[in-house]
């Protein structure tokens, strides 16, 4: 008969793992492991006093899940999201998180949605201070609990795998002249269809706000493409 120290001794290194690829997202989706970079196995290994082995088990997750790439005698490369991915991703995010809106709206108690005022009102702070990482942290956290109000598992599970990668790009679209004043409008009107429980219209917000991401995210890109233009010619002495 087992006892239960063997099955704790048993279930260690799965835990292991699963917390070292908790610790990889966390990285990535921070941007300290930046898209393009190459994960230094031995210096992370020795950073959180672990063995390689359970660092490479995570990678193998990620590796699953998107977010990093193998190759072969090199080790694994943070992933990039290009901008077809972009233009491909958005909308179907914009569908999940829409539908998120409308199943919340008629499903949270009086009490969730005041917490959400409540989480609004922080947006509206970190706006006001033009405090884009704050935003973006607390734009997250607004967005992932309209989604745990909809208290729908099956939207849940599909836009869970997708925020992963819309995390990837850490609101970078917030750095587009004007797009973090555009933003917390929208969630002033989005945030009234919730409360006054218009689920259409909290629907078409959402599903709005998150292309409105999009475009300003495009137009970012756009900008950082084009050439620098050239200096001025010197005036002779």
């Amino acid at each position: 008969m087992t006892n239960l120290s063997e099955l704790h001794s048993a279930i260690r290194p799965t835990t292991l793992h699963e917390e070292v690829a908790s610790r990889l997202r966390t990285l990535i989706f921070e941007r300290r492991l930046a898209p393009g970079a190459w994960v230094d196995e031995k210096a992370l290994a020795a950073e959180w006093g672990i063995s390689r082995t359970p660092l490479r088990e995570a990678l193998k997750v990620l590796a699953a899940e998107g977010l990093v790439t193998a190759v072969p005698r090199r080790g694994c490369q943070v992933n990039e999201l290009s901008e077809d991915d972009a233009a491909q991703l958005f909308p179907v995010m914009a569908l999940l998180e829409g539908r998120c809106a409308h199943e919340a709206a008629l499903r949270a108690t009086d009490a969730e949605l005041a917490e959400l005022q409540g989480l609004h009102e922080a947006l509206e702070l970190h706006a006001a201070a033009h405090d884009v990482n704050g935003y973006y942290r607390a734009n997250h956290v607004f967005h992932s609990r309209v989604q745990a109000l909809a208290g729908n598992r099956w939207l849940d599970r599909a836009t869970n795998e997708l925020r992963k990668f819309m995390r990837m790009l850490r609101g970078r679209q917030l750095n587009w002249p004007g797009r973090l004043e555009a933003s917390i409008a929208e969630h002033r009107a989005l945030i009234d269809a919730l409360v006054r429980r218009d689920a259409h219209r909290a629907e078409r917000l959402m599903h709005d706000h998150l292309m409105a991401q999009l475009q300003a995210l495009q137009a970012l890109r756009a900008n950082e493409s084009r050439p620098a233009p050239p200096p001025a010619p010197s005036e002779s002495p």
